[in-house]
C-alpha cells in the first residue's frame, strides 16, 4: 500500500543496524538516491551507518556492492577471520581496501553534502552512546564507522580519539529519540526486522573474562535486550499515532546477522528497494 511522506526541514532518516540485514537499508537508500531524495538529517547505527555513508556521498549501489558483490568475491565473514584476525569480519578489507582501492569512497562529496549526518557508537568507559558527525578527516570517519560496526565478543574494540568504543547498537539501537532531541519531529525510521519482533526478555550473558576493564560496557550489553525492546515498542506506538513513518521487511527474515548466502542478501536488498517504492514524497 502506497503511503505519502512530507519531506521538510524537520525530517530525519533514522537507520537501525543489524549486521548483514543492513542490505534491506541499502535497498531503501538506493531507491531514495534514484529519486533524488535527500533528508536534512541522517543518523545511522552500525550497518545503518555504513549504508548511510554511501547515501551521504551519493554513491548509488556502493552499499549493495560492499554487502553482496564483495562478499561473493572475498567471503569476508567467518570463523577463520575470528581465529586469525580477531574479528568475525575482515575489517582490513571492508574499511581499508574496499574504500581505498576497490570502490573508492568519495570523501569530498560527503564534505559537500549540507545535510547533517551522525554515527552512533558506544563508549566502553561509560556504556553510553556517542554521536559523531565527522566530514573532514577520512581516517577519523573510518575509525567512527568501524567502532559503530564492532559487534561485542566477535569484533575488537576500536579507539576513537583515544576512547575505546564498540557497536552503537549496544546503547542506542534505534536512535529515534536522538533525532527528536535534535529538533527533528518528522521522522522516517528504517528497521531491519519484521513488525512485532522482540529480543528475548532476559539479560544477555557476558562471560566473566570479557570486558573486565569496562564494567559499564558489561552492564550495557546485559541490558541491551530490554533497551532494544523499549525502543521498538516506542517506534510502534508512534507509528500507530501517525507520528513516525516506518519502513521494515514484510517477508519473514531469513537473513542472519552474519549471513553469507548472497541470494538471500540480494532478495532482502530488493525488498528494501521495493518497500521504498511505496513511499510518495511530497
Amino acid at each position: 500500500m502506497d503511503r505519502s511522506y512530507n519531506l521538510n526541514k524537520k525530517s530525519a532518516l533514522v537507520l537501525e543496524g543489524g549486521g548483514m540485514r543492513g542490505v534491506f537499508t541499502a535497498g531503501v537508500l538506493d531507491n531514495l538516491m534514484d529519486r533524488g531524495i535527500q533528508f536534512p538529517y541522517v543518523i545511522g547505527v552500525s550497518a545503518g551507518a555504513c549504508c548511510a555513508l554511501s547515501y551521504m556521498a551519493h554513491q548509488r549501489g556502493r552499499a549493495k556492492y560492499g554487502n553482496i558483490d564483495l562478499l561473493e568475491q572475498y567471503n569476508y565473514i567467518g570463523i577463520g577471520n575470528l581465529i586469525f584476525k580477531g574479528n568475525i569480519m575482515d575489517f582490513d578489507l571492508l574499511f581499508h581496501t574496499f574504500p581505498e582501492k576497490i570502490y573508492p569512497y568519495d570523501y569530498e562529496a560527503l564534505a559537500r553534502n549540507s545535510a547533517r549526518f551522525e554515527i552512533v557508537t558506544t563508549s566502553c568507559l561509560t556504556g553510553k552512546p556517542c554521536y559523531y558527525d565527522e566530514r573532514q578527516s577520512p581516517r577519523r570517519i573510518i575509525d567512527i564507522v568501524k567502532a559503530s560496526s564492532s559487534m561485542p565478543f566477535v569484533s575488537p574494540i576500536v579507539y576513537v580519539d583515544g576512547e575505546p568504543m564498540l557497536d552503537g547498537g549496544i546503547s542506542d539501537s534505534i536512535p529515534l529519540m536522538r533525532a527528536i532531541g535534535q529538533g527533528y519531529k518528522n521522522n522516517m525510521v528504517v528497521l531491519t526486522r519484521n513488525i512485532g519482533y522482540r529480543k528475548p526478555d532476559k539479560p544477555s550473558r557476558v562471560p566473566f573474562f570479557c570486558y573486565r576493564k569496562y564494567p559499564a560496557m558489561r552492564k550495557a550489553i546485559m541490558e541491551r535486550n530490554a533497551m532494544y525492546n523499549r525502543q521498538i515498542e516506542q517506534v510502534e506506538r508512534l507509528e500507530e499515532e501517525g507520528k513516525v513513518t516506518v519502513l521494515r521487511p514484510v517477508n519473514p527474515i531469513v537473513v542472519d546477522r552474519i549471513e553469507r548466502d548472497c541470494n538471500k542478501l540480494l532478495a532482502l536488498y530488493n525488498e528494501g528497494y521495493n518497500c521504498a517504492n511505496g513511499i510518495q514524497f511530497l
